[in-house]
């Protein structure tokens, strides 16, 4: 059988797991990984939190970001080219590194997908707050919290081919606003060179490694389209192309539109630290501000895009995990007619309006929920990455197709994702790598608090029933073995 012939094979396997079979394009998968990564929001509301961080070495933060999940993505594909499921990375370490380290990661892509759409709903609300503001009209945020979480639990609940294709005109037309308004930015400036930036001045290596935890929260998602391995079309090509476009993509966009931001501020006696739509800013100094209306508008929309592109993924990792007996059985329900996780994506949306709200009650700023979120989820997507790179080589070598490179693209990645953790937990007394100011060098603790109580849970469900792991062990076994008469033939 020809390498076609495998493909189409491999296209028309259906779901084990109730869900819409073979019904995503590969435009609507890269959708999915770019509605988390939400490239529009970071340069139209979030830059400013980073640039806080690595000043004027911001750009090579996004590059160094760049760098390190492209090998992230060459390890994650180790798996996505052979097998797929809804169970994202989860499924993938339980099969490379065990049941232990499976679980680990499962709670840590739960934590990441939630509090990214947690820190996204509250720049949604943040931002859709000030726009409403313009036309004299002032809700208040939790019940903006509520449209967004809402409006997003609906598209999840009901389709998934509709939460795709609106992912992806969203975000589209918002980067293509958004590139235009740049071009029109840097041209006012006389398409300058930023020496300061080019050069990194005040920039010192800490200032590089704090932002890049902030950095990483802005690629974060971009492994979220290995969650539609039941639903996309072709899913073993798919789906590694998907992985790889979007962080290249998204890379190039971040750090392209960085500069000009940064560029385009100095000499205007304005922080961008400390303007919450700098676009609009920009867009006014160049004469062009209708253009800035419609970018924030466009944001606007990829707040939402974001918030419904992480709730997929985090609910059928619950919805996998749930399968394997570590949750309620009904989590594990997909829904009759809409053949999604339904009770998943609805619990998922609870918790995500929940959280945020709680911490307007208690007059926690949204700009400030913002970054304390995003920052928090980065741990979790920091954990995942780094096992999924120890796991690749571990699994190649157990199906004997591990060489040399192999090695090297995963010891790179792991190298490349040590310098967020460096930068996040910081050095005592040290210039180059100081501690984060508060409350940012809590965080990492407060993961490590996390992790330690979501094993330990496991741990005490492993004593009362041993045979989870041996289901557990099994129900991935099946979903490898759906693909493995592809992958030998």
């Amino acid at each position: 059988m020809n390498y076609q012939m495998k493909q189409k094979k491999a296209s028309y396997l259906p779901s084990i797991h109730g869900l819409k079979p073979d019904c995503l394009s590969f435009w609507e998968v890269i959708a999915q990984s770019f509605a988390v990564i939400a490239p529009t929001t970071i340069p139209a509301s979030n830059i400013g939190l980073i640039i806080a961080l690595s000043g004027n070495g911001t750009w090579l933060s996004f590059l160094i970001g760049l760098i390190g999940l492209v090998f992230v993505s060459i390890n994650i594909n180790q798996f996505a080219s052979r097998s797929a499921s809804p169970g994202s990375l989860y499924s993938y370490i339980v099969k490379g590194l065990g049941p232990t380290a499976g679980v680990i990661c499962g709670w840590s892509l739960v934590l990441a997908y939630l509090f990214t759409a947690m820190s996204v709903l509250c720049g949604f609300a943040n931002f859709s707050g000030s726009l409403i503001g313009h036309l004299g009209i002032h809700p208040s945020s939790i019940t903006l919290l509520a449209i967004g979480a809402g409006i997003s639990w609906y598209a999840a609940y009901k389709d998934i081919q509709l939460s795709a294709i609106a992912m992806l005109w969203l975000e589209g037309v918002s980067i293509v606003l958004i590139v235009l308004l740049c071009i029109i930015i840097w041209a006012h400036r006389g398409f300058a060179l930023d020496m300061s930036q080019l050069t990194l001045q005040g920039v010192t290596p800490g200032n590089v490694a704090t932002g890049l935890v902030l950095v990483l929260f802005g690629f974060s998602g971009f492994e979220s389209a290995t969650s539609l391995g039941d639903e996309a079309k072709n899913p073993l090509k798919t789906i590694p192309r998907a992985l790889i476009g979007s962080t290249i993509l998204a890379g190039l966009f971040f750090i392209g539109t960085t500069y000009i931001e940064v560029l385009g501020f100095s000499g205007t006696g304005i922080s961008i630290t400390t303007t919450e739509e700098p676009l609009g800013f920009l867009s006014q100094q160049a004469g062009v501000g209708f253009l800035g209306e419609l970018v924030a508008l466009g944001a606007l929309f990829s707040f939402f895009a974001c918030i419904l592109g992480s709730i997929n993924p985090a609910a059928r990792v619950f919805f996998l995990m749930a399968r394997h007996g570590l949750f309620h059985s009904k989590l594990g329900a997909a829904h009759a007619a809409n053949k999604t996780p339904h009770v998943a994506v609805t619990m998922c949306s609870l918790i995500i309006f929940l959280v945020p709200t709680i911490m307007s009650i208690f007059h926690v700023p949204l700009f400030a929920s913002m970054g304390y979120l995003g920052a928090i989820c980065s741990y979790g997507f920091l954990t995942v990455y780094v096992l999924i790179s120890v796991a690749a080589p571990v699994y190649l070598s157990k199906i004997g197709k591990l060489r040399l490179w192999d090695m090297v693209f995963s010891v790179v990645a792991i190298a490349f994702m040590m310098i967020p953790v460096l930068g996040s937990i910081g050095i005592p007394g040290s210039t180059m790598f100081p501690v984060p100011k508060a409350p940012y060098n809590i965080f990492p603790y407060l993961f490590l608090i996390y992790i330690v109580i979501t094993c330990g849970w496991f741990m005490t469900k492993r004593l009362r029933s041993p045979r989870i792991v041996a289901v557990m062990q099994q129900r991935v076994e099946e979903i490898h073995a759906r693909f493995s008469d592809v992958e030998n033939l």
